[in-house]
Protein backbone atom coordinates (compact mmCIF):
# COMPACT_ATOMS: atom_id res chain seq x y z
CA UNK A 1 0.00 0.00 0.00
CA UNK A 2 1.49 3.08 -1.03
CA UNK A 3 1.94 6.12 1.65
CA UNK A 4 -0.62 8.19 -0.29
CA UNK A 5 -2.91 5.72 0.62
CA UNK A 6 -1.98 5.52 3.91
CA UNK A 7 -2.72 9.25 4.53
CA UNK A 8 -5.70 9.29 2.46
CA UNK A 9 -6.91 6.63 5.19
CA UNK A 10 -5.69 8.16 8.03
CA UNK A 11 -7.23 11.46 6.36
CA UNK A 12 -10.61 9.51 6.80
CA UNK A 13 -9.19 8.33 10.57
CA UNK A 14 -9.30 11.53 11.10
CA UNK A 15 -12.42 13.53 9.46
CA UNK A 16 -15.25 10.43 10.71
CA UNK A 17 -13.47 11.10 14.41
CA UNK A 18 -14.52 14.91 14.40
CA UNK A 19 -17.82 14.26 13.18
CA UNK A 20 -18.75 11.47 15.41
CA UNK A 21 -19.07 13.74 18.32
CA UNK A 22 -19.30 17.71 18.91
CA UNK A 23 -17.73 17.58 21.86
CA UNK A 24 -14.25 17.58 20.03
CA UNK A 25 -13.37 20.95 19.04
CA UNK A 26 -12.03 22.43 15.95
CA UNK A 27 -8.18 22.07 16.94
CA UNK A 28 -8.32 18.60 17.18
CA UNK A 29 -8.66 18.72 13.20
CA UNK A 30 -5.49 21.07 13.33
CA UNK A 31 -2.62 18.60 14.31
CA UNK A 32 -4.49 15.54 11.75
CA UNK A 33 -3.17 17.09 8.45
CA UNK A 34 -2.09 13.86 6.38
CA UNK A 35 1.49 15.07 6.37
CA UNK A 36 1.76 13.62 9.99
CA UNK A 37 1.40 9.93 9.25
CA UNK A 38 4.21 7.61 9.54
CA UNK A 39 5.66 5.51 6.75
CA UNK A 40 5.35 1.74 7.86
CA UNK A 41 8.52 -0.57 7.63
CA UNK A 42 7.80 -4.18 9.17
CA UNK A 43 3.78 -3.79 9.44
CA UNK A 44 0.43 -2.91 7.86
CA UNK A 45 -1.66 -0.23 8.31
CA UNK A 46 -4.68 -0.86 10.51
CA UNK A 47 -7.06 2.15 10.91
CA UNK A 48 -9.39 2.04 14.19
CA UNK A 49 -11.92 4.86 15.08
CA UNK A 50 -9.64 7.12 17.06
CA UNK A 51 -6.15 5.92 16.43
CA UNK A 52 -4.27 3.98 13.72
CA UNK A 53 -1.31 1.56 13.39
CA UNK A 54 1.23 0.22 11.38
CA UNK A 55 0.56 -4.08 12.51
CA UNK A 56 4.39 -6.08 12.43
CA UNK A 57 3.05 -9.64 12.27
CA UNK A 58 6.80 -10.73 12.59
CA UNK A 59 6.59 -9.10 16.06
CA UNK A 60 2.48 -9.81 17.12
CA UNK A 61 2.74 -6.18 18.14
CA UNK A 62 2.38 -2.48 16.54
CA UNK A 63 5.50 -1.04 15.27
CA UNK A 64 3.50 2.58 16.09
CA UNK A 65 0.32 4.14 16.83
CA UNK A 66 -0.59 7.20 16.12
CA UNK A 67 -3.62 9.74 17.27
CA UNK A 68 -4.86 12.89 17.81
CA UNK A 69 -4.89 14.01 21.68
CA UNK A 70 -7.02 16.31 22.96
CA UNK A 71 -8.15 18.07 25.88
CA UNK A 72 -12.07 16.36 24.91
CA UNK A 73 -9.93 12.90 25.01
CA UNK A 74 -8.68 13.48 28.22
CA UNK A 75 -11.57 15.08 30.04
CA UNK A 76 -13.94 12.44 28.71
CA UNK A 77 -16.72 10.55 30.98
CA UNK A 78 -15.77 7.13 29.94
CA UNK A 79 -14.63 4.37 32.01
CA UNK A 80 -11.85 2.22 31.83
CA UNK A 81 -13.47 -1.08 30.66
CA UNK A 82 -10.27 -3.43 30.67
CA UNK A 83 -12.04 -5.62 27.79
CA UNK A 84 -8.47 -7.27 26.28
CA UNK A 85 -9.12 -9.08 23.44
CA UNK A 86 -7.95 -9.65 20.05
CA UNK A 87 -8.07 -7.09 17.13
CA UNK A 88 -10.63 -8.14 13.89
CA UNK A 89 -8.50 -6.26 11.74
CA UNK A 90 -4.85 -8.56 12.05
CA UNK A 91 -4.85 -10.87 9.18
CA UNK A 92 -3.07 -13.14 10.82
CA UNK A 93 -2.34 -15.30 14.17
CA UNK A 94 -4.09 -12.68 16.11
CA UNK A 95 -2.99 -12.19 19.74
CA UNK A 96 -5.10 -12.99 22.25
CA UNK A 97 -6.08 -11.72 25.75
CA UNK A 98 -4.00 -14.32 27.80
CA UNK A 99 -1.36 -14.97 25.54
CA UNK A 100 0.80 -12.78 27.76
CA UNK A 101 -0.35 -15.01 31.09
CA UNK A 102 2.63 -16.00 33.08
CA UNK A 103 5.22 -13.80 31.28
CA UNK A 104 6.44 -11.88 33.97
CA UNK A 105 5.01 -8.78 31.69
CA UNK A 106 2.53 -6.41 31.48
CA UNK A 107 0.21 -6.16 28.30
CA UNK A 108 1.01 -2.79 28.03
CA UNK A 109 -0.49 0.20 26.31
CA UNK A 110 0.91 1.97 23.20
CA UNK A 111 -2.14 4.32 23.14
CA UNK A 112 -2.75 4.86 27.04
CA UNK A 113 -6.51 3.88 28.09
CA UNK A 114 -5.99 7.58 30.43
CA UNK A 115 -5.90 9.25 26.61
CA UNK A 116 -9.14 7.35 24.98
CA UNK A 117 -11.52 8.24 27.39
CA UNK A 118 -13.70 10.41 24.48
CA UNK A 119 -16.42 7.80 24.72
CA UNK A 120 -16.70 3.32 24.96
CA UNK A 121 -15.49 3.07 21.34
CA UNK A 122 -12.57 4.92 22.13
CA UNK A 123 -11.82 3.75 25.57
CA UNK A 124 -12.75 0.06 24.53
CA UNK A 125 -10.51 -0.14 20.86
CA UNK A 126 -7.68 0.89 23.24
CA UNK A 127 -7.61 -2.79 24.86
CA UNK A 128 -7.10 -4.07 21.48
CA UNK A 129 -4.31 -6.63 21.90
CA UNK A 130 -2.55 -4.70 18.73
CA UNK A 131 -2.10 -2.15 20.94
CA UNK A 132 -0.21 -4.26 23.03
CA UNK A 133 3.30 -4.64 23.82
CA UNK A 134 5.41 -6.85 26.49
CA UNK A 135 6.31 -4.23 29.22
CA UNK A 136 8.41 -5.05 32.58
CA UNK A 137 5.65 -4.07 35.10
CA UNK A 138 8.63 -1.46 37.09
CA UNK A 139 8.50 -0.03 33.47
CA UNK A 140 4.81 0.07 32.58
CA UNK A 141 3.66 1.10 36.24
CA UNK A 142 6.50 3.59 36.78
CA UNK A 143 8.83 5.57 34.19
CA UNK A 144 5.95 5.11 31.24
CA UNK A 145 2.46 5.61 33.21
CA UNK A 146 4.94 8.76 34.17
CA UNK A 147 5.37 9.95 30.20
CA UNK A 148 1.92 8.88 29.51
CA UNK A 149 0.45 11.22 32.04
CA UNK A 150 3.16 14.01 31.05
CA UNK A 151 2.13 14.04 27.19
CA UNK A 152 -1.30 14.40 28.82
CA UNK A 153 -0.54 17.41 30.62
CA UNK A 154 1.10 18.73 27.25
CA UNK A 155 -2.25 18.42 25.35
CA UNK A 156 -4.53 20.39 27.97
CA UNK A 157 -1.54 23.03 28.12
CA UNK A 158 -1.48 23.12 23.97
CA UNK A 159 -5.10 22.66 23.05
CA UNK A 160 -4.47 19.26 21.52
CA UNK A 161 -1.16 17.53 20.58
CA UNK A 162 -0.61 14.39 18.22
CA UNK A 163 1.49 11.33 19.26
CA UNK A 164 3.64 8.50 17.67
CA UNK A 165 4.49 6.04 20.30
CA UNK A 166 5.80 2.37 19.47
CA UNK A 167 8.45 -0.02 20.36
CA UNK A 168 11.97 -0.50 19.05
CA UNK A 169 11.70 -3.51 16.90
CA UNK A 170 15.11 -3.73 15.95
CA UNK A 171 16.26 -4.19 19.85
CA UNK A 172 15.00 -6.93 21.25
CA UNK A 173 14.98 -8.19 24.91
CA UNK A 174 13.80 -12.00 24.58
CA UNK A 175 10.21 -13.08 23.71
CA UNK A 176 7.01 -14.75 25.02
CA UNK A 177 4.42 -17.16 23.91
CA UNK A 178 7.16 -19.91 22.78
CA UNK A 179 8.99 -17.21 20.47
CA UNK A 180 6.41 -15.73 19.20
CA UNK A 181 5.80 -12.34 20.56
CA UNK A 182 8.50 -10.16 21.04
CA UNK A 183 9.91 -8.33 24.04
CA UNK A 184 11.40 -4.82 23.15
CA UNK A 185 14.67 -3.25 24.85
CA UNK A 186 13.05 0.01 24.26
CA UNK A 187 10.23 2.45 23.34
CA UNK A 188 9.85 5.61 21.99
CA UNK A 189 7.06 8.81 22.16
CA UNK A 190 7.46 11.32 19.54
CA UNK A 191 4.74 14.46 20.12
CA UNK A 192 4.24 17.09 17.96
CA UNK A 193 2.66 20.04 18.27
CA UNK A 194 1.65 23.22 14.85
CA UNK A 195 1.02 26.21 16.58
CA UNK A 196 -0.34 28.10 13.61
CA UNK A 197 2.71 30.14 13.07
CA UNK A 198 5.49 27.16 14.03
CA UNK A 199 5.71 23.58 14.37
CA UNK A 200 7.29 22.11 17.41
CA UNK A 201 8.12 18.22 18.56
CA UNK A 202 9.43 16.31 21.61
CA UNK A 203 11.07 12.76 21.13
CA UNK A 204 11.83 10.48 23.58
CA UNK A 205 13.63 7.29 24.20
CA UNK A 206 13.09 4.97 27.66
CA UNK A 207 14.53 1.39 28.24
CA UNK A 208 11.84 -1.37 28.95
CA UNK A 209 12.69 -1.10 32.77
CA UNK A 210 11.93 0.47 35.78
CA UNK A 211 13.92 4.16 36.21
CA UNK A 212 13.56 7.29 38.22
CA UNK A 213 15.48 9.48 36.63
CA UNK A 214 13.93 12.74 35.40
CA UNK A 215 11.77 12.32 32.05
CA UNK A 216 13.55 15.04 30.48
CA UNK A 217 17.16 12.98 30.62
CA UNK A 218 15.45 10.60 27.87
CA UNK A 219 14.99 13.06 25.31
CA UNK A 220 16.42 12.49 22.00
CA UNK A 221 15.87 13.81 18.04
CA UNK A 222 13.26 12.25 15.67
CA UNK A 223 16.50 11.51 13.88
CA UNK A 224 17.59 8.97 16.15
CA UNK A 225 14.45 7.26 16.27
CA UNK A 226 14.13 7.34 12.84
CA UNK A 227 17.66 5.46 12.62
CA UNK A 228 16.77 3.00 15.33
CA UNK A 229 13.35 2.01 13.83
CA UNK A 230 13.82 2.40 9.80
CA UNK A 231 10.58 4.49 9.60
CA UNK A 232 9.87 7.71 8.44
CA UNK A 233 8.31 10.45 10.22
CA UNK A 234 7.06 13.21 9.35
CA UNK A 235 7.72 13.15 5.78
CA UNK A 236 5.28 14.57 4.80
CA UNK A 237 6.20 17.90 5.82
CA UNK A 238 8.26 20.58 3.47
CA UNK A 239 11.95 19.64 3.49
CA UNK A 240 13.50 22.46 5.57
CA UNK A 241 10.65 21.83 8.18
CA UNK A 242 11.01 18.21 8.37
CA UNK A 243 14.74 18.31 8.86
CA UNK A 244 14.79 21.20 11.28
CA UNK A 245 11.79 19.15 13.35
CA UNK A 246 13.79 15.61 13.41
CA UNK A 247 17.44 17.00 14.29
CA UNK A 248 16.57 19.55 16.85
CA UNK A 249 16.23 17.71 20.57
CA UNK A 250 13.74 20.89 21.56
CA UNK A 251 12.79 20.67 25.73
CA UNK A 252 12.37 24.22 26.04
CA UNK A 253 8.85 24.29 24.41
CA UNK A 254 7.81 21.73 26.66
CA UNK A 255 6.90 21.75 30.64
CA UNK A 256 8.76 19.45 32.64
Amino acid sequence: MSNRLYSFLFFILFVSCTKETSSINAQSSVVSSTSLIPTTNRGYFIQHTYFALSYSETNRQAEWVAYNLTPSFINGPQERTDDFRIDPKVKNNPVGSGDYSGSGYDRGHLCPAGDMKLNLTSMSESFYMSNMSPQDPSFNRGIWETLESRVRTWALEKNGVFVVTGPILKNICGSIKNGTISVPCSYYKIVFKDNGTEKIAIALILNNQGSSSSLKSFATSIDNIESLTGIDFFSGLSDDIENKLESTINTSSWSW
